[in-house]
């Protein structure tokens, strides 16, 4: 049976983006087909300035959104990152064989970074080495499929190349990971701005769709969708896309193919009825369940122990050979 590793950073309330290209997917299909962790990286929240009160508010709602949306603790792990030692402890090591240059390469830190100079102002250190976490949350568990959006295949890649590197020098350790990519169609973009992706964000964006939004508010959003010039109802993402992010929308929620779904179209202001329609239905029972694990954090708590437990076991017998490997004396 293959492994799989994922994680959802708690940096912003979940969105519909995050919905339909992963968390759908984690679901219905990976919990099911192998055996899959996925966790709350919190960790990595901490390498940009943040509140910490608002990481563990929106660490636990990160948790509870991904239970109510059906991810079944019977069945995968979920877990906080922080909750399991073996991230960071393997993180060191990982840190000890990638180099300054792998690491100055990664396109995030190097965007960030530019940002952030232009403004007077410096990083932090661990936007720079989080990448070795990332590997260390990959590599601790053997994993064999990471299921990313296209921005996250280099992290996968570097994750690669050190423990193909690790592996020669030190001897057989890791697991080469490779990374899995969504279908095309599961990549939602913002509605506002559909040449970007609906990410999430630390403000309520009018083009941004929160799993949490009260169906109005999904209303009014939808409806206020950026269009395209012309009145056809075409679905080309280079042409049209704000129709084509409508559409792919509206098929993510309704399981249709986005080409066929504008053949039923003759304007704008029905598509976006109906897409406004799809998504609420199809967030109406997370929500629910979501009201319901509110009302009982105790479920939550123990899910969240339960699952690091598990962590725990299955990382530490790797983590542990990867200290041996590199020579470290093991404790008595």
């Amino acid at each position: 049976m293959t492994r799989i590793f994922s994680g959802i950073k708690p940096t912003g309330h979940l969105t519909l983006g995050n919905y339909l290209g992963a968390v759908r997917r984690w679901v219905e299909t990976d919990q099911h087909r192998t055996e899959a962790l996925f966790s709350i990286v919190d960790l990595h929240a901490l390498t940009v300035d943040h509140d910490p009160a608002r990481v563990r508010r929106l660490s636990r709602q990160a948790a509870s959104l991904l239970l109510a949306a059906g991810l079944d603790p019977a069945v995968c792990t979920v877990f906080v990152q922080s909750h399991v030692d073996e991230h960071t402890r393997l993180a060191y090591v990982l840190e000890c064989t990638a180099t300054d240059g792998e690491m100055r390469r990664m396109i995030q830190y190097r965007e960030k970074e530019a940002q952030e100079r232009a403004r007077g102002r410096s990083v932090r250190l661990s936007l720079l080495t989080y990448p070795a976490l990332m590997a260390a949350d990959i590599l601790a568990y053997g994993t064999d499929e990471v299921p990313v959006g296209d921005d996250q295949t280099q992290h996968v890649e570097l994750t690669r190349d050190l423990a193909v590197r690790f592996n020669q020098r030190y001897g057989h350790t890791f697991v080469v990971p490779r990374a899995v990519l969504p279908e095309v169609g599961a990549r939602v973009m913002n509605l506002q701005e559909p040449g970007s992706k609906m990410g999430k964000s630390d403000d309520a964006g009018p083009g941004i769709v929160y799993l949490l939004d009260e169906p109005d508010v999904i209303r009014k959003k939808v409806m206020r969708a950026v269009t395209d010039s012309g009145r056809e109802v075409e679905y080309d993402r280079e042409a049209k896309p704000g129709v084509a992010n409508l559409l792919d929308i509206l098929a993510g929620c309704t399981g249709k193919e986005p080409s066929v779904l504008a053949e039923g179209y003759d304007s704008y202001g029905v598509l976006k009825k109906d897409t406004a329609e799809a998504v609420v239905e199809a967030l109406r029972p997370l929500r629910r369940r979501h009201a319901e694990l509110c009302t009982d954090p105790g479920y939550v708590d123990g899910v969240l122990r339960a699952g690091a437990e598990r962590a725990r076991g299955l990382a530490r017998p790797r983590v542990d050979a990867a200290y041996r490997a590199i020579g470290l004396l093991p404790a008595g």
